[in-house]
């Protein structure tokens, strides 16, 4: 018997070594496109690899995917982040838990975890070949899978496991065996402004702004970074994968609107402009930072509202004071455009979840195919959670559609 996985990302690898450990009589063959395995995995974390995410509780987790909620409901109750971290734990890989819940090996480096998956695949003496690209799949007695150059490689059992496809195009040979998806989209960017009054600010981070999108009345809150093209942070990849969609749709043109403080609201930030007038009347409005966001944020926000260096709390004018109010609670900007980064890629789309049994990772519409990882209509916001669909999808696919 034999199994091919297309893709040697986090989902394909581990769904060869996992299925080669289950089936040791059974030829494993691992099929990459490219000259690497674990690509992705090696840039991930800025180079560290943010594998999984420190939550116990399904329904908390299932909240950080903005599509493929209910499939994943029904997934991690076979494989969860407990079974993430004791899988790679067992083979000697400790991990750490960061502040925010991310999770990272103890070593801070990814090649940690691609040396112990690469490890696993030659213990289980998978069979791995390079620079093969599928460009079709076909159903006879067995499954043949074409590459490029007309060579075909037969199989019983086919996962398919390529990642994340960009295109329309891309999903043409998964197409011709009747499966439909969803038209991929970005998801994951950051937000460019042409026109960029903070611009001298680039580098500075604000510890918790909320940001909106008026005209999709979405919003979200977190870490923000200025940059010198706009703006990122968690909270600005977490808005763009929850509107990714829409924003496609919107040509990625639109306005925002950002409270910097992340949860005053103008009646009390009114009320601390007064109370400093009365507690500190001479005090320079520059000098005094009233609300939780960085100096020289609150000094730029200052002059854009029209107060100089020398401006006292009691020389404040209704105006400017209502001005720089603005500037904290209701700054808006004009997005147009996207940055993506290649450790951040990852696509809105892919095969229907309908056709794809979230218990086996089997297809529905053939028997002894099936899926793993970004290549399903599921994806995830920063913070190990796409990673952690690679894994349990991998290791679900591994079973070959038998129960533990």
């Amino acid at each position: 018997m034999r199994l091919i996985v297309v893709g040697g990302g986090a989902a394909g690898v581990f769904a060869a070594c996992n299925a080669a450990a289950k089936h040791p009589d059974m030829e494993v063959i691992l099929l990459e496109q490219s000259s690497n395995l674990l690509s992705k995995v090696k840039v991930s974390g800025g180079g560290r690899c943010n594998l999984t995410h420190n939550c116990s509780e399904i329904g908390e987790m299932i909240k950080k995917y903005p599509r493929g909620k209910n499939f994943l409901k029904k997934s991690f109750h076979e494989f969860f982040t407990n079974d993430t971290i004791n899988w790679f734990e067992s083979r000697g890989v400790k991990l750490k838990t960061e502040p925010d819940g991310r999770m990272f090996p103890v070593t801070n480096n990814s090649q940690t975890i691609i040396d112990i998956l690469i490890k696993e695949l030659n213990i289980h003496r998978v069979k791995i070949y390079f620079r093969k690209k599928v460009v079709n799949i076909n159903k006879n007695q067995q499954w043949e899978v074409e590459c490029l150059n007309n060579e075909i490689f037969k199989t019983d059992f086919l996962c398919i496991a390529c990642g994340g496809l960009n295109k329309s195009s891309m999903f043409e040979f998964l197409q011709k065996t009747g499966h439909n998806f969803i038209p991929p989209v970005p998801s994951l960017f950051t937000f460019n402004l042409p026109l960029h009054p903070l611009k001298e600010l680039m580098g500075i981070a604000v510890e918790n702004a909320k940001i909106s999108i008026p005209v999709l009345k979405k919003e979200e809150s977190g870490p923000l970074l200025i940059t010198h093209w706009g703006y990122s942070g968690p909270v600005v990849l977490k808005l763009s994968s929850f509107a990714a969609r829409d924003l496609h749709n919107l040509e990625y043109n639109f306005k925002i609107r950002i409270n910097w403080t992340g949860i005053l609201k103008e009646p009390e930030l009114k009320d601390i402009f007064s109370e400093k007038r009365n507690s500190s009347p001479s005090a320079l409005v520059v000098n005094k930072v009233l609300v939780n966001i960085p100096s020289r944020l609150w000094k730029l926000q200052c002059y854009r509202s029209g107060i100089t260096d020398n401006t006292r709390f009691a020389d404040l004018s209704s105006t400017s004071r209502q001005q720089l109010i603005n500037h904290i609670l209701f700054d808006e900007y004009t997005v147009k455009g996207k940055t993506t980064f290649k450790e951040e890629f990852v696509t809105a789309g892919g095969i229907d979840l309908k056709e794809v049994n979230p218990l086996t990772m089997e297809s529905r519409l053939h028997h002894k195919l099936f899926f793993a990882g970004e290549v399903l209509d599921v994806d995830g916001i920063t913070g190990g959670f796409n990673f952690q669909h690679a894994w349990t999808s991998g290791y679900i696919a591994s079973r070959l559609g038998e129960s533990e």
